[in-house]
């Protein structure tokens, strides 16, 4: 999967994260990478024991799970907390693959990344450089959107992040196990679920005609069959 998400915050609301982000304690990114990213990982991280970090986190994840078109993609099960990052004075992060099991840092359990994310929290006009490579299996995506912005796409892809040679590239990034772990069927779904909304809206927003009701009881009973 590969899905631009737009406006998932505006950009007075990425303002104001980016304020309080001013007053927050940053660390060394590479001390959280794995044993091989961490040769390659030059950038700054908030730190994810702060109460700033947990309450932006908090913050992030309750807004996508108001969003539709996030929901719809991803089929959320479980979030890893979103974290904060910094590229600055030629930071990057070199081509890696994210680990496919994550620790959740406050219950302890395994979770499953189907998914990755990156909102972009500073316009890219403030900054050179930074940009977002993603191999999607069809070609090398670049990715270097507006504040409040989001690229979604499959954890399992080949990824990095170019140097920041000027200014400072602020973004959250996160990792979400998803209700479907197959990617296929989650694409299925998605474009299912878009032709569901598209057909509605077609009939001025109808529930009830035939074609609405049979294609939204074989997206349910699809999810149900797929979901793990």
């Amino acid at each position: 999967m590969f899905k631009i998400i737009h406006s998932v915050f505006s950009e007075q609301e990425c303002l104001q994260i980016r304020r309080q982000l001013e007053q927050g304690e940053w660390t060394d990114g590479a001390a959280t990478a794995g044993s091989l990213a961490r040769q390659v990982k030059q950038n700054l991280q908030l730190d994810d024991a702060s109460e700033l970090a947990r309450a932006l986190s908090r913050q992030v994840e309750k807004r996508l799970l108001k969003t539709e078109s996030f929901v719809s993609a991803a089929l959320p099960n479980y979030f890893y907390p979103p974290k904060f990052n910094l590229y600055q004075n030629g930071g990057f992060y070199g081509a890696h693959v994210d680990n496919a099991i994550l620790n959740h840092p406050y219950s302890g359990e395994k979770l499953r990344a189907d998914l990755s994310a990156t909102l972009f929290l500073n316009d890219p006009d403030s900054y050179v450089g930074g940009e977002l490579q993603i191999d999607t299996g069809m070609g090398v995506q670049e990715i270097k959107l507006k504040a409040g912005d989001m690229v979604l796409y499959d954890s399992g892809a080949l990824h990095q992040v170019l140097p920041v040679t000027e200014g400072q590239r602020i973004a959250s990034f996160m990792w979400i196990q998803s209700l479907i772990q197959d990617s296929k069927a989650r694409s299925m779904l998605y474009q299912l679920d878009q032709s569901i909304q598209s057909l509605r809206r077609q009939l001025n927003d109808s529930q009830q005609h035939d074609d609405v009701l049979q294609l939204t009881e074989l997206y349910h009973n699809l999810l149900r069959y797929w979901t793990q």
